[in-house]
């Protein structure tokens, strides 16, 4: 009889079978969870208690959101924010990645944009937003190039950066097989250097919003900059805190979306990547 039995058969007769204890860290959606929880219980306790002009809470923020969505006011000023920081962005994009590959394929071009980039790169663009203003008005235009100034330097220099660092042999591999250049550029630099080409995008993207934000700022006549500094004005904490929300939200989906998108394109690197 016990020779008919299974080795499964065997444990389970024995009792060897032990099931794994229950560990919290098993379970870190549970964690965040509750880590949000206790924050918001604990910002509505001590909100309560504290000058309504200095602080306000999460209940009287929900409320204040509410009335904001109920007026259509923060999706209309969100969407002006959005239009600015798309075009921007979309602009520092196109020539960040275009330029950081020619300056990482050339050495002429490099040391002839070198000096220039990096004299920019190292000018604080908020100092450059009342000439910017001067130039180009109050408008859109204004913010679209601000926006583009605080975003365009971290996709050229990691873009330039991931070019440099392709390997040589890959290159020669290319070229063995007939390549034309373009071919050699698109197949096999581009990605390559696409996960420092992605790691630039995220940081320009948190560098956009503080553009955007900085640009409505300046001008507040619209957008999510215009209702800080309005809402600032009239001590309306709560639909500050409504505008400081919708930003962090914005910003976090974004890098999630940009973050998406890097496994997409560049899958590969997922399966060299160092785990433990």
């Amino acid at each position: 009889m016990a020779a008919s039995l299974n080795n499964d058969d065997i444990i389970e007769e024995l009792k060897l079978r032990r099931e794994p204890a229950w560990s919290l860290s098993d379970h870190p959606n549970l964690i965040r969870a509750a880590s949000v929880t206790v924050f918001l219980a604990l910002w509505e306790i001590y909100g309560r208690r504290t000058d309504p002009l200095l602080l306000t809470y999460p209940t009287a923020v929900l409320r204040a959101a509410l009335q904001l969505i109920w007026s259509g006011e923060l999706l209309r000023q969100l969407l002006v924010s959005l239009a600015s920081l798309a075009a921007g962005f979309g602009a520092s994009l196109v020539l960040g990645v275009g330029l950081g590959l020619m300056m990482g394929r050339s050495r002429l071009a490099e040391a002839a944009l070198e000096p220039h980039v990096n004299g920019l790169y190292a000018t604080p663009q908020v100092a450059l937003t009342p000439l910017l203003m001067m130039w180009f008005g109050l408008g859109f235009s204004v913010k679209v190039v601000i926006i583009f100034l605080f975003a365009f330097f971290p996709i050229l220099i990691n873009t330039a950066s991931g070019v440099k660092n392709v390997s040589a042999s890959m290159v020669e591999v290319g070229r063995a097989y007939m390549a034309s250049e373009r071919q050699v550029l698109l197949k096999v630099v581009f990605p390559a250097a696409l996960p420092f080409i992605m790691a630039g995008v995220r940081l320009a993207v948190g560098r956009g919003l503080v553009g955007m934000i900085v640009a409505e700022l300046f001008t507040a006549i619209t957008g999510l900059g215009a209702m800080l500094t309005l809402y600032g004005n009239l001590f309306e904490t709560a639909k500050m805190f409504v505008v400081i929300i919708v930003l962090g939200l914005l910003g976090v989906g974004l890098i999630q979306a940009t973050q998406w998108l890097e496994r997409r394109m560049a899958r590969w690197k997922e399966t060299e990547r160092a785990t433990q």
